[in-house]
């Protein structure tokens, strides 16, 4: 199984949400490919591209599932 995890580490800022996310997809079994967004720029630009407002963004075969909170409601789910 693989999930591709969108998360923001920026020079002054590690995103704890995208740590979380992250920490979730390991520990359900999950290889993770991980897309650091790395500027304040980056992070704009993805959220623009994807219609959504917060990162991180988690997507499970295609679909995205959201962010930390729906990712642990998805994985409960499962």
């Amino acid at each position: 199984r693989t999930a591709t995890l969108y998360r923001m580490v920026l020079p002054d800022h590690i995103c704890p949400f995208g740590v979380r996310a992250k920490a979730l997809l390991d520990a359900a079994g999950f290889t993770v490919e991980e897309h650091i967004l790395k500027s304040r720029e980056e992070v704009d630009a993805f959220k623009d591209e994807h219609g959504v407002r917060t990162t991180p963004q988690v997507f499970i075969g295609g679909s995205r599932i959201g962010g930390s909170d729906e990712l642990e409601r998805h994985l409960a789910a499962a």
